[in-house]
């Protein structure tokens, strides 16, 4: 017997929840003419799901103007989703050596559907530094994690990509972005056969990065780590001298830790 999509069982109204929290990625506060345009919802649809999420700790409203944020019990859901994904303890003091050896932002990432969720990092004990991007997510394609995710996908999840995202169009972030499709298929091909990508100033003005990807024991690829610095300190040539052996060697340890033995 053929087993129906995951999608024939989902309710509604809890899509609706979690597209309205995830309106807050970037959003300190937001009213409910607002989130019912974004969410293309009726008013009275989004006061009740809003009330609902106020009851639970989810939101609240603010006295001041009475607009909604995010509440204490999103915060707690994120801490209790780290406590329990081995992967972050795994790689926390990996990511803390690493930022510390090379005097830069380090930082461990996962594919979240057409984007690069950051899941945690570490800082340098220095003045200029690129800053944490915990739970920011980022384009695949405008980043070295997400090439790195994305080559070492297995070849379906590249093909759904090429299907969904590139057909609709790639956004270019700055002028160095990877918008053409065949420019990032040779990109991601060249990142599949080194085993490591750099960004260029391709996500943002004035930031480089070097990402390689961890394996687990059966060598997939369910995230990578990165070394992010400021373009005025770190030049082309020393990306490639000093942050991709160092990010690719962090990478290899623990995705021995991992179980991979490739």
């Amino acid at each position: 017997m053929t087993k129906k999509p995951k999608s024939d069982y989902a309710i509604q109204t809890v899509s609706n929840a979690l597209r309205l929290l995830e309106m807050y990625d970037g959003e300190a506060r937001l009213g409910v003419t607002e989130l019912s345009r974004r969410l293309d919802l009726h008013k009275n649809n989004v006061f009740r799901l809003l009330a609902t999420l106020e009851q639970n700790g989810y939101i609240e409203q603010c006295e001041e103007d009475d607009q909604y944020r995010l509440a204490v019990g999103c915060l707690e859901l994120g801490h209790a989703y780290e406590r329990s994904n081995p992967l972050i303890e795994l790689a926390r003091p990996a990511l803390g050596k690493l930022s510390a050896e090379v005097g830069e932002t380090a930082h461990l990432a996962v594919s979240r559907g057409d984007e690069v969720a950051h899941l945690d990092g570490a800082l340098p004990d220095r003045m200029l530094l690129t800053s944490l991007r915990l739970g920011v997510r980022l384009p695949l394609h405008a980043t070295a994690l997400g090439k790195v995710l994305l080559a070492f996908a297995p070849a379906e999840r590249r093909e759904a990509f090429d299907r969904e995202r590139i057909a609709a169009g790639l956004a270019a972030r700055t002028p160095a972005t990877l918008v053409d499709r065949a420019k990032l298929f040779d990109e991601l091909g060249s990142v599949a056969a080194q085993g490591f990508a750099v960004d260029l100033e391709e996500c943002e003005l004035g930031l480089v990065c070097a990402a390689a990807p961890l394996h687990d024991a059966s060598g997939a690829v369910p995230a990578a780590l990165s070394l992010s610095a400021p373009r005025a300190r770190v030049s082309e040539d020393e990306l490639h001298r000093r942050l991709v052996p160092s990010v690719e060697a962090a990478a290899a340890e623990l995705s021995a830790r991992l179980g991979f033995t490739g």
